[in-house]
């Protein structure tokens, strides 16, 4: 059909050797999508008159071999009534739309010819976009993976985050010192509480410490 002329160069070649020469292999895949795109309409509207031709001739065909009956029937009413010279003119009308009939058929296997490729190329070529908006996809995802990675290193490389560390250590340290002090105002300072808390653990010393001597000299005795 001629259609894919300007476009052959795309059709008969490997898409990802294509993106692999590219400087730009996002960009060239949009330019690709789009021209296989626009072709594909084209080559459908193509075969949607091609397809209407076909339906334009196959009414002619009928009614040639309409004609073809017709002109049958009046050659044999010729014959009856004895005029064979009339059944001769209504034959050779006859031979004229059956000639006629051959070269629709003719009109026509090119017409279903054109469909079977057009067909082909349409399948062709949409799995070609189907091949390329793949590939889109997968070039969009590595680029948003390979920028985050790019931003993450120079973030790390660049030093922000130890100098952000180092900024974030000196502020606990100034904060440390600021709860010394306020903790500092409470030294020797003991409420009535405590005190008595004091008290009660001073007496369980006591107690253990009794408890402990009465069992030293227990022992003692004993090796006695």
């Amino acid at each position: 059909m001629g259609i894919f002329s300007r476009f052959s160069d795309i059709i008969n070649s490997n898409i990802n050797s294509l993106l692999d020469k590219a400087e730009d292999p996002e960009k060239l895949v949009r330019l690709i999508i789009q021209e296989m795109e626009e072709t594909l309409v084209e080559v459908r509207t193509v075969s949607a008159k091609s397809i209407a031709d076909k339906k334009e001739l196959l009414r002619k065909k009928q009614w040639l071999a309409d004609q073809v009956d017709a002109w049958e029937g009046k050659a044999e009413l010729a014959i009856q009534k004895g005029r064979e010279d009339l059944a001769k003119g209504a034959l050779a009308e006859k031979l004229k739309f059956i000639n006629e009939g051959v070269d629709v058929d003719s009109e026509l296997d090119a017409i279903e010819d054109g469909l079977q490729s057009l067909e082909g190329e349409i399948t062709q070529l949409q799995q070609k976009i189907a091949e390329a908006k793949a590939r889109q996809k997968s070039l969009v995802a590595r680029q948003k993976t390979a920028t985050t990675k790019l931003k993450a290193r120079m973030v790390l490389k660049g030093g922000s985050v130890e100098e952000t560390l180092s900024k974030l250590e000196g502020y606990e340290r100034k904060l440390d010192e600021l709860e010394g002090k306020a903790e500092s105002f409470d030294l020797g300072e003991k409420s009535l509480a405590d005190e008595i808390e004091q008290l009660a653990k001073n007496d369980e010393i006591e107690v253990q410490l009794a408890a402990l001597k009465a069992r030293v000299n227990a022992k003692t005795d004993g090796q006695n």
